[in-house]
């Protein structure tokens, strides 16, 4: 987290947050696997919709994301929020 100007990172594991571009659904206990994942994606939205109301900005990276890009969107998302 980046207190002073209120933004939260959160690196999000493709399989237990739904990435889009990497999502596998278990073949074994498939409505129970599907119903945790639509859990987990709505606790996530959920969260996301807290922090906004206190002042913050989530910010998600994926797991499969490069590690310097990331670090790239974070430093930029920080940049943005600093005070001029």
């Amino acid at each position: 987290m980046f207190g002073p100007v209120r933004v939260a990172v959160f690196v999000d594991g493709c399989f237990w947050h739904s990435c889009p571009d990497h999502r596998v659904m278990p073949k074994a206990n498939c409505d129970w696997w599907a119903d945790k994942l639509a859990a987990n994606q709505a606790r996530d939205r959920a969260k996301d919709t807290a922090l906004i109301d206190l002042g913050w900005f989530p910010l998600h990276i994926w797991e499969h994301e490069d590690p310097e890009a990331a670090a790239q969107k974070v430093a930029r998302v920080v940049a943005d929020r600093r005070p001029t």
